[in-house]
């Protein structure tokens, strides 16, 4: 059985590597695309979200799929998609073509987290999920340190085209690997129609317990990756000490520490909330008090702190997922039949999050006049203090007590 689980994970943790990188790259291409097709901050933003609005509609089917038929299967195939459409993205010359590409690939990607959570919830004890949840986001997160200095060098050798179109080549060979190494367990029950299992993701909207328990998290995570799929690193390039010799290598090297914290954190932070689980600490309250830590670093930031810039990034990485940690208090709310369907649900919650604010954050920084690129720093300043407003409101929602019965009775009403 033991050899069973780490198959499990790591065929579908790769595929969520896959993910993660398709979500990060336009960090790299960003400054080709500006210069070889003319586009604006609107134009990038928009661009790079249409892989989230992508991966968002695609989550409520992409749930019930996961349900009827299995990660396996499901994964692997959609995962084609997002091969077909980083082809289409690498040879296409206008952004409505290329905006096409991301959004396939967006779809493509979409049940690649999803179908690697149904996977460890269905081969893993529920008190593992906390670790094992968090070494696949690790495993993910590799894509996060990837989209930083190395995919900055590869660029310096080879076309962005050429990255992309071997890109599509990487993920062709991942959903193989997933088709032919993931176990044929098949979580499907008969009686269920494909439309009652609709209805059940409906019971899981209604709820208001999951709310209360994802409004903070969703949050929190679509700022993370809104900021790390793009916008960091126009922060890192514009708002930056004074007399740095080379803005760009400093802003790719402090990306990769970013996503390396981020990797630690999931690991460390999901075996620390097992650990103070055992000690009486619940994981509600463990994911909400490091979210909350990962408000003020963000604080930190945008009013230039005097710390070092590695430190904060850092905390930054290492907090920013820590979000996650609520697919495995979900997980307690709702039966084994409901997790593909409420993990999709809360993963829909985040991406329509991160769409919605890669395009907002463009529009905001586009109102100040940009310099050779750059926007100045009362710009960027502005656009994350309002964001750590949003999520200190939602905080305390979170943070209030309030009866947690109600997602658990929605879960025992659906089939």
């Amino acid at each position: 059985m033991t050899s069973l689980r780490l198959r499990v994970f790591a065929v579908f943790a790769l595929g969520y590597f896959i993910s993660y990188l398709f979500r990060g790259v336009n960090l790299g291409f960003a400054p080709f695309l500006s210069h070889e097709l003319g586009f604006t901050a609107t134009d990038l933003g928009t661009l790079t979200s249409v892989y989230f609005l992508g991966f968002a509609g695609a989550q409520i089917p992409g749930g019930v799929l996961l349900d009827h038929y299995g990660p396996r299967r499901v994964t692997a195939c959609v995962m084609l998609v997002a091969a077909a459409g980083a082809v289409i993205f690498g040879v296409s010359h206008n952004l409505a073509a290329m905006m096409v590409g991301r959004l396939l690939i967006g779809v493509g990607v979409s049940v690649c987290l999803g179908g690697a959570f149904k996977a460890t919830a269905q081969h893993f004890p529920v008190a593992q999920l906390t670790l094992v949840n968090g070494l696949v986001m690790a495993v993910g997160g590799l894509g996060g340190v990837a989209v930083g200095a190395p995919l900055s060098w590869l660029l310096s050798i080879a076309p962005w085209r050429s990255v992309s179109l071997g890109l599509a080549v990487l993920t062709a060979v991942v959903a193989a690997i997933i088709w032919m190494g993931g176990p044929r367990t098949r979580d499907t029950h008969h009686q269920a129609s494909v439309l009652e299992q609709f209805k059940g993701t409906a019971h899981i909207l209604r709820s208001r317990a999951f709310w209360k328990t994802a409004t903070f998290s969703s949050l929190t995570q679509a700022v993370f990756y809104a900021m790390q799929s793009l916008w960091v690193g126009a922060f890192l390039r514009d708002v930056v000490p004074a007399g740095t010799a080379d803005i760009g290598t400093r802003a790719a090297s402090l990306v990769s520490v970013l996503g390396g914290a981020f990797i630690a954190g999931n690991i460390g932070f999901g075996a620390l909330a097992r650990g103070f689980e055992r000690r009486g600490v619940s994981v509600h309250l463990f994911s909400g008090v490091t979210m909350a830590l990962f408000v003020l670093v963000q604080a930190l930031l945008a009013a230039r702190a005097p710390l070092p810039a590695t430190l904060l990034w850092a905390a930054y990485g290492a907090l920013g997922g820590t979000g996650i940690l609520t697919y495995a208090v979900l997980a307690e709310y709702f039966p084994p039949r409901l997790i593909g369907r409420v993990n999709t649900t809360f993963t829909l919650v985040i991406f329509i999050g991160i769409f919605v604010l890669q395009i907002a954050i463009g529009a905001a920084l586009a109102h100040w006049p940009a310099l050779d690129g750059h926007y100045p720093a009362v710009a960027h300043q502005t656009v994350w203090a309002i964001l750590v407003v949003l999520q200190v409101l939602c905080a305390v929602w979170y943070f209030m007590p309030a009866r947690r019965t109600s997602a658990a009775r929605h879960a025992i009403e659906t089939q």
